[in-house]
């Protein structure tokens, strides 16, 4: 399947899945990727302790503004990339056409799920960020083929 576009999916869509979403699009030029939260925190630009660990690496989330998992919203993705199994599980529920094509943004390196750093410590910021760039990678390499 020819994948064009990719939606990542955490909570609140201000700490993981912008970070998801910028590290991909960096990654795999040309693909368009966006991120929403199962409790998004509606307009609310991204964490700014995410954004400070995100820019030290060479990530910019300027500009990002949460938006709320709707079942129309992920039916405009090809595939869809929760950062825990029970965000799979929940999408899932909401929109049983979508649980084909979603999978753990973890999925090629350990499929454990990446834990919330919201309101967490500058070292778990960077952990989480550490695995989501991880991630990124693996998705990058099956992506670009």
């Amino acid at each position: 399947m020819l994948v064009r576009n990719v939606l990542a999916v955490c909570v609140g869509n201000i700490c993981r899945s912008p970070v998801g979403e910028h590290l991909l699009r960096q990654m795999v030029p040309g693909l368009d990727v966006g991120s929403v939260g199962l409790g998004a925190m509606v307009g609310q630009p991204a964490d700014a302790l995410a954004a400070e660990v995100s820019a030290a690496n060479g990530v910019s989330l300027e500009g990002h503004v949460a938006r709320q998992f709707t079942p129309a919203l992920g039916g405009a993705y090809d595939l869809l990339l929760a950062m825990e199994p029970g965000h799979k599980r929940e999408i899932a529920r909401l929109a049983p056409h979508l649980s084909g094509r979603t999978l753990l943004f973890d999925q090629w390196t350990g499929m454990q799920g990446i834990a919330d750093p919201y309101r967490r410590s500058r070292d778990f910021h960077e952990g989480v960020f550490r695995q989501i760039r991880a991630a990124s990678v693996a998705w990058a390499e099956r992506l670009k083929r």
